[in-house]
């Protein structure tokens, strides 16, 4: 038969290391959070960096599109972003330039998204390029804002060539008032001997139930 003093000598081994464990733990989750802080202060310094790169280069995108484009710029710790709402009467056009960080914040990530609803030509929906934080290259980051841009203004003018070549199949959703070709409509409805042609069967649906 065990000795009742080695079975306290056990439990009590047990207890001190898992002090010592929780001690550990709470030492490395203090470092870890004094180096995020840390991390976080270089971020700020590259976003501050990279300003001289992307704001020029968005500003003579706007300047580009003139009243035809509503920019929405959003400010957060870690993150930077400009959204492009532009207005045209073929589709909804949002375009999206982001900077911002991977999880631990090691990393300066640059992302371009581009939306067009009604989708009917094959464009880059999604790009993205990143650093070391501690070695953000303007040049490259530059050289890749540019392309994007170039890549985007391509894409909206192909979009208006599109109307030109298809303009006697175009039609227009009386919801969304939105055109489109006829061949890519999401949905359609006869009524009063007319056909009408929806980008989608919730816009259908909205257009029956205004009694139109």
């Amino acid at each position: 038969m065990s000795d009742v003093q080695d079975l306290l000598a056990r439990i009590n081994a047990e207890v001190s290391a898992h002090r010592e464990k929780v001690s550990q733990l709470r030492s490395e989750v203090v470092e870890e959070v004094k180096g995020r802080k840390e991390r976080m202060v270089k971020l700020e310094q590259a976003f501050h960096q990279l300003r001289g790169v992307w704001i020029p280069r968005l500003e003579s995108l706007v300047l580009q599109f003139k009243d035809a484009v509503q920019v929405t710029p959003t400010v957060t710790p870690g993150r930077r972003q400009g959204t492009f709402e532009f207005r045209s009467p073929l589709a909804h056009i949002t375009l999206r330039f982001t900077a911002s960080t991977d999880t631990e914040v090691t990393k300066v990530v640059l992302a371009y998204d581009l939306d067009i609803l009604p989708i009917y030509m094959q464009f880059e929906k999604h790009a993205e390029i990143s650093f070391p934080l501690d070695a953000v290259d303007n040049d490259t980051a530059a050289k890749w804002l540019d392309d994007r841009i170039v890549q985007f203004v391509k894409v909206y003018l192909s979009l208006h060539e599109n109307e030109y070549y298809l303009r006697d199949h175009m039609v227009e959703d009386p919801v969304a008032h939105v055109k489109f070709p006829k061949f890519v409509a999401g949905a359609t409805l006869e009524r009063g001997g007319k056909t009408y042609y929806f980008i989608s069967e919730d816009t259908r649906r909205q257009f029956e139930r205004s009694g139109v």
